[in-house]
């Protein structure tokens, strides 16, 4: 399309459609989203490192459509529930994802849950897949995504924006310990000082999603459940023992250059 009014010659407005999830999942009558990490290491050919750790944002006021423009109900943002008149700093508004995860597998049962976290990997793939050719690939750079994922009462997963460069300004001590850990981990999965072998399907705290094609995951799927399109080698949410994984990449590292 040129973008021009083919019957009056004039320029076409272009314009952004939102659809509002007024039916969202809710924790004790509360609003949340979630924060998922991804990390793009190459365009052409796309390959894709999702970090297991993340966090749930809360609202800091009971969710209702009665007052639609009551940003305190309606919008997760740190920046925003902070300036709530009975914000708590210190215990903050946050879930951390494992204890998401766990909550919601008490809920709903673990296959239902499965199911919701497959098709949060769908939308970070196909989500990548829809700008792959457009985006400019060059071998040296890389990015990180902040993915911000709302979840309906149905437990279907929805995106509502992708966050180049996310904010990385920790709101307390346990968001600084997950920061940190995330970054350290991205500039291993970088490897400026040439440590890996480049064959890793785990580095820290990210496992490799997608190499120009699914990477699979080793476990089998859970007995009952629907399989999805593919089965990623993913574990969002899931026990994060990072440290263990670093330590054994170094030891291997230092086994092969002696």
């Amino acid at each position: 399309s040129s973008g021009i009014n083919a019957e009056y010659g004039e320029p076409v407005e272009n314009y952004v459609v939102q659809k509002y999830i007024d039916n969202p999942y809710l924790i004790g009558g509360r609003k949340f989203d979630i924060r998922c990490y991804v990390l793009v290491t190459s365009y052409i050919p796309l390959k894709v490192w999702l970090y297991r750790s993340g966090f749930g944002r809360m609202s800091n006021s009971r969710y209702s459509t009665d007052a639609i423009e009551d940003t305190y109900v309606h919008l997760t943002n740190v920046a925003i529930q902070k300036t709530a008149p009975d914000y708590d700093p210190e215990k903050g508004c946050k879930w951390s994802l494992i204890q998401l995860r766990m909550y919601l597998m008490t809920k709903h049962g673990p296959e239902a849950v499965e199911t919701l976290f497959r098709a949060m990997d769908d939308i970070f793939i196909k989500s990548l897949q829809s700008v792959q050719k457009i985006m400019i690939n060059d071998k040296h750079c890389f990015e990180l995504y902040g993915y911000d994922i709302l979840i309906d009462e149905t437990l279907k997963p929805w995106l509502l924006e992708i966050n180049a460069s996310p904010s990385l300004t920790a709101s307390n001590q346990q968001d600084y310990d997950l920061k940190f850990k995330l970054l350290h981990d991205v500039l291993t999965v970088i490897d400026m000082e040439g440590k890996l072998s480049g064959k890793e399907k785990r580095v820290g705290g990210f496992d490799l999603m997608w190499n120009d094609g699914p990477v699979h995951g080793e476990e089998l799927a859970m007995e009952g459940m629907p399989h999805p399109p593919y089965s990623t080698n993913t574990r969002l949410g899931g026990f994060n023992d990072r440290e263990i994984n670093l330590k054994g990449l170094m030891r291997s590292h230092t086994n092969s250059v002696k």
